[in-house]
């Protein structure tokens, strides 16, 4: 075999890939120097659940969306790079503290979290009703009428409601812990089956 065939035969030996590792340490420090650079303005995962896939997406300031599967992670990131800024990157590094608190909190070994929100998603009374979500006690429900006595507005029912059902950050800002008077769910932005869920583990996980 000649030199010119021997360097034919390893031009078509095939490539071996990147492990996956190491791409995700690539990823890693791109988005790192992008976000060192300020030319980042949002990072992203997506990670398993018992509620099924979610989307987390942080900003710059701190945790901004947490999205289900049936609201289109596709189009949830077209709403967001509209919202805060078009400079997205898929790293999963950048989301590590929430993926671990909602896995800790799926696991039941978690009440609360513990994370830097960015909030900017909502804003006037929708946001004021977010805030004063957590204050609902884990394992406990209110109502919407209850909620709306909380802020200091009981007439505003139906606006609660409006303000649990446009949440940007579900499970960890816990809207699903506002039911009806009556005790039904009511509506729920990941549905009703995962607003039956997280309540149904919070209530087992609450028990002595």
């Amino acid at each position: 075999m000649t030199e010119h065939d021997q360097s034919a035969r390893l031009d078509l030996l095939p490539v071996p890939p990147t492990p996956p590792a190491h791409l995700d340490a690539l990823r890693a420090r791109l988005a790192d120097a992008a976000a060192d650079a300020e030319l980042l303005d949002l990072a992203f995962r997506t990670i398993d659940s018992p509620v099924g896939d979610l989307l987390l997406a942080t900003s710059a300031q701190g945790l901004v969306r947490v999205a289900f599967a049936n609201e289109n992670f596709d189009a949830v990131l077209d709403t967001l790079g509209a919202a805060v800024g078009r400079r997205i990157l898929n790293a999963p590094a950048r989301l590590d503290a929430p993926a671990r608190q909602l896995d800790d909190y799926f696991a039941g070994r978690r009440r609360a979290f513990d994370l830097t929100l960015d909030l900017r998603l909502s804003a006037g009374f929708r946001r004021l009703v977010q805030q004063h979500l957590p204050e609902i006690p884990y394992g406990r429900t209110a109502s919407y009428k209850e909620m709306a006595a909380l802020v200091g507005n009981p007439g505003a029912v139906r606006a609660v409601g409006t303000a649990c059902s446009t949440n940007p950050l579900p499970i960890v800002v816990p809207c699903h812990r506002v039911v009806r008077s009556d005790g039904s769910l009511g509506g729920y932005i990941g549905g009703f089956a995962a607003k039956q869920a997280l309540l149904d583990l919070e209530h087992a996980a609450a028990q002595p």
